[in-house]
């Protein structure tokens, strides 16, 4: 009687713990608000790529981590509300891919840490105080480049070195939109090339900037990287090629859109690594002392196709040094 009394204590002991740890909650669910400038089709693979280095440090949605999204749709003006949202639906970090993005989400909270990336000029914007140092509560990626504009013309005079002008595409609303045309303009005077700016602060725009880029005669179009372009992308390419214009683009995914080169960070790296911001600041790293990071790599891509309906051909020696080629 007394062996089974016993037994029944030790049973009832070892048991004990094991209810008690059942009981327990699972843990926090972290919550992420993600503060989307363009719309949720067009950037579906970047979102892929951030939810894959997410999963990667351990987070699991339904489980230990919630993303809430608003998307701006490429209009800018819309920013500032759905930054608005967010801060108020009780998330413990924001990320805000490009410029407008990443103030609109300053300018809603000074507490909740923020993630940036794919912004260029965040000290000389604002954003932060320092790189090495950020100060406040915003940290993240930078896109600068040193020199990426003398490399946009090198690239342009390799594709076509006969051509006397260039034109440059950019959105004059945004706020890097004057930093943009002067990363180009001395390398392409440099280069003997006659540079000249065309503006469009909207897609409806398209048809008649394109149009007059055509009729301007130039040998290239430079798109520079922008959230207003990036949804309509497929639409610049159909209209670069019926205009017989040459594009050189800084993102691969307007190369796969029917671009026809293009070089710069690659976006999807930088949607995968911000998870690791994202990551360090729920484990109680600080945005102030996080410092901005440059991009880890850039990406030479080129579309075979749109230079064949071009005529034009591609020098053998950008085409081996090309990460990827489509056919």
């Amino acid at each position: 009687m007394r062996f089974r009394v016993l037994v029944a204590v030790v049973v009832i002991l070892f048991a004990l713990p094991l209810a008690a740890d059942a009981q327990q909650p699972t843990g926090k669910t972290w919550r992420v608000g993600f503060l989307g400038p363009s719309s949720a089709a067009a950037s579906a693979h970047l979102v892929a790529a951030f939810r894959e280095g997410l999963r990667d440090r351990g987070y699991v949605e339904g489980q230990n981590v919630a993303i809430e999204f608003r998307w701006a749709d490429g209009h800018a003006d819309r920013l500032p509300a759905l930054a608005k949202e967010l801060v108020t639906s009780n998330i413990d970090v924001l990320v805000s891919p490009t410029p407008p993005a990443a103030r609109a989400a300053k300018n809603a909270t000074s507490t909740i840490p923020i993630v940036m990336l794919n912004v260029a000029d965040p000290v000389g914007s604002g954003l932060v105080a320092d790189l090495a140092r950020p100060g406040g509560n915003v940290t993240g990626q930078t896109n600068d480049v040193p020199g990426l504009g003398e490399k946009l013309v090198a690239l342009v005079r390799e594709i076509a070195p006969g051509i006397r002008s260039v034109a440059v595409l950019r959105n004059p609303s945004s706020p890097v939109a004057a930093v943009q045309l002067r990363e180009i303009e001395p390398p392409g005077r440099a280069a003997g090339l006659e540079v000249r700016s065309f503006e469009a602060r909207d897609p409806k725009e398209f048809e008649t900037v394109f149009r007059a880029i055509g009729e301007a005669g130039v040998g290239i179009l430079l798109v520079r990287a922008d959230p207003m372009f990036f949804a309509p992308r497929k639409r610049l390419a159909e209209l670069a090629l019926a205009n017989r214009i040459p594009t050189v683009v800084e993102r691969r995914e307007y190369v796969e859109a029917g671009a026809l080169v293009g070089y710069g960070p690659s976006l999807v790296d930088q949607f995968r690594y911000a998870a690791t911001f994202v990551d360090k600041i729920l484990k109680g790293a600080k945005p102030a002392d996080l410092p901005i990071e440059p991009p880890a790599r850039l990406e030479l891509v080129i579309n075979l196709k749109t230079a064949k309906a071009l005529g034009l051909t591609i020098p053998p020696s950008l085409l081996t040094r090309a990460d990827h080629v489509i056919e």
